[in-house]
């Protein structure tokens, strides 16, 4: 997997590609809680999964663990570009009852 991030304003954003498995997952989360960590005004997340083609239940998990992280710290998490079957696998998981979906990072980073 590869992920990318960029800090805007008090928003973390993070971009990936590949597929979010049990593989995958340790990296994405000891990354994205690096860049957390190191930027402790950092309140919100958003998760660019344009590259993303896979998603398993580690990779939900991981993705939900950041939201729980990102709710205590009295921020929101926002998905963005998401793939038909990452947005159909995260909605039969109940996510987007959680997180909220944009079309565009622009959009993402306007609600974040």
């Amino acid at each position: 997997m590869k992920i990318s991030v960029e800090r805007v304003g008090q928003t973390l954003v993070v971009r990936c590609q590949g597929e979010l498995d049990l593989h995958t997952a340790i990296q994405f989360r000891t990354e994205v809680e690096r860049e957390l960590e190191r930027h402790s005004s950092v309140t919100n997340l958003v998760l660019n999964l344009d590259g993303v083609s896979f998603v398993d239940s580690s990779g939900l998990g991981v993705i939900l663990g950041r939201y729980k992280h990102v709710r205590q710290r009295g921020g929101k998490m926002v998905l963005t570009r998401l793939q038909p079957q990452v947005h159909r696998l995260f909605e039969l998981a109940g996510l987007l009852k959680i997180m909220s979906v944009c079309a565009t990072e622009t959009e993402a980073l306007r609600l974040a």
